[in-house]
């Protein structure tokens, strides 16, 4: 199998991305026009849905069969799921309309044909010779059940067993019965006074394939003679049967039970077994037999954790119709195992997996990585071509908790005011921590300031590839778990990593190492908070992170002391005075308000654990007729809509920040899943040395904008509606000492990418592109007027929105939870596409469900599989060719010879002529009640080979006549061989008959 490297792909993907930002752009519009006509070039017949290929283990498995010629693998499943596998390139997917059970498979080797035995009864011809399996026939069962079926090498004729104990034989090529059958109670005659069970086994001796062995569940085995319909011998054993299998001899077969033994049998001596074993069984002393076990099975499936529930990362090749595998990285690594049961991680969000991954930011410009797991970690990684040895892992704990105060004061009391709103967060330098806080308990014997997991304290060897940079960990706060992360963003070129959940928000310095900022959700509206809440954020024992907000006015200054990184130096604290009677009030409000307080934090802490956006759903869905329906509150003051009010969507960029702005700068757009989008500007230092020694201030600008629904995905289009991707820092190798050169370079340089918009002069504006559950707007800046809008949904709400480009243009698409998928184009939100594609059923789908460019869409349809599909209709016009070839027409191997004593003696396999024992002349026909024929869909003239039309007929007579030839001159070949060995022979002969002439019988 070919290698990949992942360090060339990844060199590869940023050749890719620099050379398309080097393309010339189209042509650019007056500045003088505040917002132009763009020209937009994708229509409807652009799109077209259909399914293209799905990936990963088969879930649920039930059956496997091998056609050891065409090297094909075939995988049936517990829903009527058919999965073949070839050589790298050929992989294909196909369904039972029935879902049924596949209970078996069985290949007509080197046919290009494959039966397969369902659970209801039905036995379905499938034919391999083209791009798409079809089916040919089916036959259905209607007064017995299936149970096992064999089909001999170079057989047409199938042995079906039944419920009953009877063995019919199907003709595969015409799909009917023939009258031979084998019933039960002649198969086991006065060896069992009671019915033997239904039959577990059939097979042919493999040295005679007129003797049958036919294994029945209670224990009994029968060798049938096929040729006088009568059995030569009966085996029978205490114990029920699971499996039968041949030895290459044909002597001998080994049997395995219910009781966990293996019985060897001698085909000749059917009294006892040869020999009897428990590989699995405790063994007794005194030569007692050994207590039972569980059975042996001829196959067992033991099915792994799927996904990312390990923690484990995998980079795939899916510019192909297959997946290529080309790097795994596992998160785990920087975290302590537990060594026992009672070590267990101090977490009540999850009993297992706790390492699991939920959301995955990945810049392939810089090669940064981020992951959000399941324990309320961020883990930061950073790639390197050079191993390295790091002593201690950075870490850093955050605090973000969410608390409502009481409606009324105990005892009439109002809480002092603050004599310096910013005193309860005095910044001061953070240092990284390699191991969790030694604080394990709050004042009153509750948990607190614990991560869920403990980071290795231990050096730590990092190989070539994806290395970690810093690991950040939600805490426990006042006995409550932290929630787990909602969203996650990552952006190099300012070197800031942001999360946020049902709590709160939080953006780290991830080279400085530091917190900028840790709110709760509602104070980041400051005074323009429209649900009236009166919030209190983990002020109290949180850490030091400059996170105290005033009421902020739209083009109000936020001194900037408030949101400072801990480099920036401290502020003066609160004087002892209110710091006294802040304490003192908090201790009376305590009482009174804990039950409530908690009561808030559990719902909060269910409710998140569906929440969690975009990989799991809002807890208020109902399944009803097939699709997802949600109600909504209309009472936007209520404490239980607004208790839930996470981070959904979060987005770095460079525009415009407030109306009045002249020009684009950095800052970070927030959205919630009250429909808020709120907008935090971003002062960086100078990059190089600078960058490490000075703070990053951060403020937020007191911009809002509303949107009905949840906020799903920000983006931003330029003056001729082109994407504006966010600043990017190029990859380099930070493990390799710099020159001086290059240094130099660093420090004169800003690690800001040049976007599309850059080049323009500044007063031309920009689009902000929002969709939410409902509906989806488009903003003109720095207006931030509304020039579009499109409501999306009134019965029912988006689970998914991407800006993804298509056809040299961009689009917004969307999928519904009532199954449809939806495109517009864009800036305009003009509806181009609107398909039905599949109920929403289970969470799996909506949870994992996402589109990307060219067309392009997958989804998890099982634990273990994932389905790809298009909506592009070039894909779909073109994907009967991007498919690979099933079958090819490969000679089928020859027996090895027999031997010359084998064939003296009359050793060796005999043949039977099937035809002349099955066929209608010598046994009939069979009963028509017993099973209907039914036509499958792909009838065998219109599927007989992949090629379709004149030219595939022409290619393939052309491909017979080559075969013919071929053969023609591998028999003339043979031919002068065997004459030259017969002479040879002769030769030898006559020598021998020569030198023995005039010897006497006793001179030899």
């Amino acid at each position: 199998m070919r290698k990949f490297n992942i360090r060339k792909v990844l060199d590869g993907l940023t050749a890719g991305s620099s050379s398309a930002s080097q393309q010339p752009q189209p042509q650019q519009h007056t500045p003088g026009n505040r917002e132009p006509e763009i020209q937009e070039t994708l229509q409807s017949e652009h799109f077209q849905l259909c399914k293209t290929v799905r990936h990963g283990f088969p879930y649920q498995p039930s059956a496997l069969a091998f056609d050891p010629v065409q090297k094909i693998l075939a995988v049936g499943t517990q829903t009527g799921a058919l999965r073949l596998f070839g050589r790298p390139g050929v992989e294909c997917y196909c369904q039972h309309d029935s879902g049924a059970a596949v209970i078996q498979l069985q290949f007509l080797i080197n046919e290009g044909a494959l039966v397969s035995a369902l659970a209801d009864d039905t036995l379905h011809l499938w034919n391999l010779r083209q791009k798409r399996p079809a089916i040919l026939h089916s036959l259905k069962f209607c007064r017995e059940r299936v149970t096992f079926c064999h089909l001999p090498f170079q057989s047409k004729w199938l042995y079906v067993g039944t419920e009953r104990g009877n063995i019919h034989i199907v003709n595969v090529e015409s799909f009917t019965l023939s009258g031979y059958v084998i019933m039960w109670n002649k198969a086991i005659e006065l060896s069992s006074k009671s019915h033997p069970g239904p039959i577990v086994h059939i097979s042919d001796n493999p040295m005679d394939e007129g003797k049958l062995l036919i294994g029945f569940e209670s224990g009994t085995v029968v060798l049938w003679d096929l040729k006088s319909k009568k059995g030569d011998y009966r085996y029978t054993y205490d114990e029920a049967i699971h499996s039968v299998a041949w030895h290459h001899e044909g002597k001998q077969f080994i049997c395995s039970h219910s009781d966990g033994t293996l019985t060897i049998w001698n085909v000749r001596s059917p009294a006892k077994p040869v020999q009897t074993i428990t590989p699995h069984g405790k063994q007794l002393k005194d030569g007692k037999k050994p207590e039972p076990c569980k059975p042996i099975l001829k196959v067992e499936f033991k099915t792994s954790r799927s996904g990312h529930a390990d923690g484990s990362v995998k980079f795939w090749d899916a510019s192909a119709i297959t997946l290529q595998v080309l790097y795994k990285l596992k998160t785990a690594k920087v975290f302590e195992k537990s060594r026992n049961k009672d070590d267990k991680p101090n977490t009540d969000i999850v009993d297992e997996d706790p390492y699991a991954i939920q959301i995955i930011s990945w810049c392939p410009e810089s090669r940064m990585l981020c992951i959000a797991g399941v324990s309320a970690h961020v883990i930061i990684y950073r790639f390197s071509k050079q191993e390295v040895i790091i002593e201690v892992i950075p870490m850093l704990e955050v605090r973000l908790l969410y608390e409502i105060n009481d409606v009324e004061s105990p005892e009439g009391e109002q809480a002092p005011p603050l004599s310096t709103p910013v005193g309860a967060a005095s910044p001061q330098p953070i240092p990284p921590q390699s191991h969790p806080s030694t604080s394990s308990s709050s004042s009153d014997g509750l948990r607190d300031n614990v991560p869920c997991l403990k980071v290795k304290n231990s050096p730590l060897k990092q190989s070539p590839g994806y290395q970690a940079e810093l690991v950040i960990q939600l805490v426990w706060v006042g006995g409550e778990p932290p929630q787990q992360i909602t969203s996650l963003a990552v952006n190099s070129s300012y070197g800031l990593v942001v999360f946020g959940n049902c709590n709160g928000i939080a953006i780290v310095d991830y080279l400085q190492k530091a917190v900028l900022l840790n709110l709760g959700t509602i104070e980041l509206y400051g005074s323009n908070d429209p649900y009236r809440r009166e919030p209190r954020s983990p002020r109290k024992s949180r850490q030091p992170s400059g996170a105290g907000l005033c009421d902020i006015n739209e083009g109000t200054v936020v001194p900037e002391d408030r949101c400072k990184s801990p480099t920036s130096g401290s502020s003066s604290p609160l004087n002892s005075d209110d710091e006294q009677k802040m304490n003192n009030f908090i201790e009376k409000v305590k009482t009174k308000s804990r039950k409530f307080s908690k009561m808030v934090a559990s719902d909060i802490a269910k409710m998140s654990r569906k929440l969690s956006l975009p990989t799991d759903l809002k807890p208020d869905l109902d399944v009803k007729d097939n699709s997802f329906s949600r109600s909504r509150s209309s009472s936007v003051t209520s404490i239980d809509k607004e208790s839930r009010e996470a981070i959904s969507a979060l987005h770095f960029c460079e525009t415009f920040t407030r109306k009045a702005d002249s020009s684009p700068s950095p800052c970070l757009w927030v959205g919630t899943t009250l429909g808020t989008v709120l907008v935090i500007a971003l002062n960086l230092p100078p990059g190089g040395e600078q960058r490490l020694l000075q703070p990053v201030i951060v403020s937020p600008s007191g911009t809002i904008l509303r949107l009905k629904g949840g906020i799903l995905r920000m983006a931003f289009l330029d003056t001729t509606g082109c994407l504006v991707p966010p600043a990017y820092e190029s990859w380099r190798e930070h493990n390799v000492p710099e020159e001086k050169d290059e240094k130099e370079k660093l420090k004169k340089k800003r690690p800001v990418s040049v976007s599309p918009s850059s080049s323009q002069e500044i007063s031309e504006n920009q689009y902000a592109v929002i969709c939410s559950e409902k509906q989806a707007k488009v903003i003109a800046l720095p207006t931030q007027n509304c020039a579009y809008k499109q409501n999306i949904t009134e019965t029912s709400f988006v689970l998914r929105g991407d800006i993804v480009a298509l056809s040299n243009s961009i689009c917004l698409a969307c999928f519904c939870a009532n199954g449809h998928i939806m495109t517009f184009s864009l800036p305009s939100l003009r509806p181009l596409l609107d398909v039905y594609y599949l109920p929403l059923t289970n969470m799996r789908i909506a949870r994992t469900f996402c589109f990307t460019n060219n067309g392009q869409a997958l989804y998890l349809v099982s634990p273990t599989e994932i389905q790809r599909l298009t909506y592009s209709q070039e894909t779909c016009e073109n994907l009967q060719e991007m498919l690979g070839e099933l079958f090819t027409p490969v000679e089928t191997p020859e027996a090895p010879n027999r031997g010359f004593f084998k064939g003296l003696f009359g050793g060796g396999a005999q043949s039977l002529d099937r035809e002349e024992l099955f066929g209608e002349s010598s046994s009939g026909k069979a009963s028509r009640s017993l099973a209907q024929h039914i036509p499958g869909p792909g009838g065998i003239e219109g599927v007989k080979g992949a090629a379709s039309g004149v030219v595939g007929e022409l290619a393939r007579a052309r491909l017979a006549l080559d075969e013919r030839g071929q053969k023609l001159g591998d028999l003339e070949e043979r031919t002068t061989a065997m004459l030259s060995s017969a002479d040879s022979f002769s030769k030898h002969a006559h020598e021998m008959m020569l030198k023995y002439k005039d010897k006497k019988w006793y001179q030899f």
